[in-house]
């Protein structure tokens, strides 16, 4: 038990209710997690029972108090139709659709993004984000409409600038922006407001910075007020990419209404397989709660990318530039007022970036719908769910930076494979509403 600290702390931070506390959930864990029985007609023990009653259902999202839009219906309908829109990138080609396909379970199938270029990072699921207090792998971006701006403006994502953004609005869905936000001004000049003007940081002699650095103060704090606000509605709208219910959340529910067979909603091997996550496998230390998430960072000591260079210093890097974001908590674009909501903003206050645990770690995804999302892990290393479950029984290697999480020494070697991945994929549920799947609704498109 010498990974208990360990646990403790990496259970810390932001909760999804107060009934799934993180650190309960461990000592649960602790309490029976050396029980061998496998048997899926066992009768659950009554700490085992609270256990799998944490994890469901998942209910609505947390507020969003830096987007005053964020629940806003108009502001939704704008999102859904910039989401879509492939104007929005260099070669007009790449939407945040290419890479976040509904299809798909708003993912890309490819190891590794995308766009204009290719990514260094997987493509992780929409469905749930708006439950996590940071975004991104590396968690540097704390809101989801700040984490909008940074895919558009990547050189191998969107390739695109906030200032081509602003004028974007402005001529394709000035109407509904203004429906929202109010009277648009006028960019016409491209003088004072050149497409391609965007910051661009350590490179003073890019030319989209001396574009960007050449532009009063005034002007560039229009274009970025009128691309915060096009991200708003991008949150807005995703906001609604809620996962679905699942066999898992029926089988729970006919659990809380007294049948002990969880009204056959689970066959044997998923029932297997929910024992061990619960139990042998301490799968629900980190993926805990209804996201299946504690939403922190971990490092797992994962192989390198496929041609990948360096070290991806992961939350480290994350942790750094999330704390100097110009679209974070409490920045000029935020509508956090902290004259009334003073502790808003705390987890940024708090937040170490020299912290040593960060190096290399990566943030624990949902694992809703999870069958349906490979490949797997932050580059996309593992193919299968049964190499997920390989790997986690194994750990071969030695982390490329930093150290492995702790608490994967407590996981026993042997684990059973076909079983855990039958209870992952009881975890996947239908997709959003049609009109969320496409900006005329109904159309689920996928990128070629």
């Amino acid at each position: 038990m010498t990974a208990a600290p360990t646990g403790a702390r990496a259970c810390q931070g932001p909760r999804v209710g107060p009934a799934h506390a993180c650190l309960a959930t461990a000592c649960l864990v602790a309490l029976f997690g050396c029980d061998q029985r496998l048997d899926p007609d066992a009768p659950w023990t009554a700490e085992e029972l609270a256990v799998v009653r944490s994890l469901s259902p998942l209910g609505p999202p947390p507020p969003s108090p830096g987007n005053r839009v964020a629940d806003d219906s108009r502001a939704a309908q704008l999102g859904v139709r910039l989401f879509f829109d492939k104007r929005l990138s260099a070669n007009g080609e790449v939407a945040c659709a290419t890479c976040h396909q509904p299809g798909r379970f708003f993912t890309d199938g490819l190891e590794r993004a995308r766009g204009v270029g290719q990514a260094d990072r997987h493509t992780p699921t929409l469905l749930g984000a708006a439950f996590f207090p940071f975004l991104f792998w590396d968690g540097r971006a704390d809101s989801l409409w700040a984490q909008a701006l940074g895919p558009l403006e990547a050189d191998v994502e969107h390739g695109f600038s906030r200032a081509g953004l602003a004028a974007a609005v402005a001529r394709d869905h000035r109407a509904a922006y203004e429906e929202v936000f109010g009277p648009l001004p006028d960019l016409s000049d491209q003088r004072r407001f050149p497409l391609e003007a965007r910051p661009v940081a350590d490179q003073p002699d890019h030319p989209h910075d001396r574009a960007w650095q050449a532009m009063s103060a005034a002007d560039r704090e229009t274009v970025e007020r009128i691309a915060s606000n096009a991200a708003k509605a991008i949150e807005a709208y995703e906001r609604h990419l809620l996962p679905g219910p699942a066999p898992f959340d029926r089988y729970v529910a006919a659990l809380r209404a007294g049948d002990p067979t969880g009204g056959s909603h689970l066959d044997a091997s998923a029932r297997r397989g929910l024992r061990a996550f619960i139990g042998t496998a301490r799968c629900v230390t980190c993926h805990t709660g209804p996201l299946f998430s504690d939403r922190q960072f971990h490092s797992l000591g994962l192989p390198r990318a496929a041609d990948a260079s360096g070290f991806d210093l992961g939350r480290t890097v994350g942790a750094a530039k999330v704390r100097e974001d110009r679209f974070r908590c409490g920045s000029v674009y935020s509508d956090v007022d902290l004259s009334t909501q003073a502790t808003a903003c705390d987890e940024l206050v708090f937040l170490n970036p020299r912290f040593e645990d960060f190096q290399g770690a990566f943030k624990t995804p949902t694992l809703r719908n999870v069958a349906q999302t490979a490949p797997y892990m932050h580059a996309g290393q593992l193919a299968t769910l049964e190499a997920v479950v390989a790997f986690y029984a194994s750990r071969p290697g030695k982390p490329l930076i930093g150290h492995r999480d702790l608490l994967l020494n407590q996981i026993p070697t042997e684990l059973p494979v076909a079983d855990l991945v039958a209870f992952l994929g009881s975890l996947t549920g239908a997709l959003p509403e049609a009109r969320w799947l496409g900006p005329g609704g109904g159309h689920i498109p996928e990128a070629p």
